[in-house]
């Protein structure tokens, strides 16, 4: 158990590393990677050129609103709070979580948008879609050594989006032989649904 919680621990921490190469500072301004000014399924994000949302959205918070119900559909106990902050002004919050011999996931609102995951040259886009009329994009860091056992989904949210982070080494008797970023999509198609039509 120490160990699994230890590794969710560790990983969330080198993708939180990854993913702040979202944006790059030019003279104390955080700029995302490519233009902004992005209008998602979920409405305009409040992003202009040049800059990242200010604040991790709100209305949504995954430690709380994540009903029992969906969580005892995958297993997933243990909570853990992972709120971080990155470089540049980026910022998450929210929970990770265990299931016994399987996938790891993290949930957290981040300032980060869909439209600066597709854009980031440092990731590798493994499908798009959308989950209750929201843009949704799955992703890796483009040097993952084992990209099948890890994936990363971003769901739009207003001024940015919620993150399904997943770690879902081979190892895991469970669910280590499933693709990882189908798990992802199960599990954020049970959770989107949750987050109010205004956030």
């Amino acid at each position: 158990m120490k160990l699994v919680q230890g590794r969710l621990l560790l990983t969330v921490a080198a993708v939180m590393l990854v993913v702040a190469g979202c944006g790059s500072s030019t003279e104390g301004e955080a700029e995302p990677v490519g233009s902004a000014g992005v209008t998602t399924g979920a409405g305009s994000t409040s992003t202009t050129e040049g800059s990242i949302p200010e604040n991790a959205p709100v209305g949504f918070d995954p430690c709380t609103d994540i009903s029992q119900d969906v969580l005892d559909s995958e297993g997933l106990r243990n909570r853990s709070n992972t709120d971080s902050e990155g470089s540049n002004g980026l910022e998450w919050r929210g929970c990770g979580w265990i299931q016994t011999d399987g996938y790891a996931p993290s949930i957290r609102v981040t300032n980060i948008t869909v439209d600066m995951v597709r854009e980031n040259k440092g990731r590798v886009v493994r499908d798009e879609y959308t989950i209750d009329e929201r843009e949704a994009i799955a992703s890796n860091t483009d040097d993952e050594s084992d990209p099948r056992s890890v994936c990363t989904v971003h769901v739009a949210m207003n001024g940015g989006s919620l993150e399904f982070f997943l770690d879902n080494p081979s190892s895991n008797k469970k669910t280590g032989h499933l693709d990882t970023c189908q798990l992802a999509r199960t599990l954020a198609e049970k959770v989107v649904p949750l987050i109010p039509p205004n956030s």
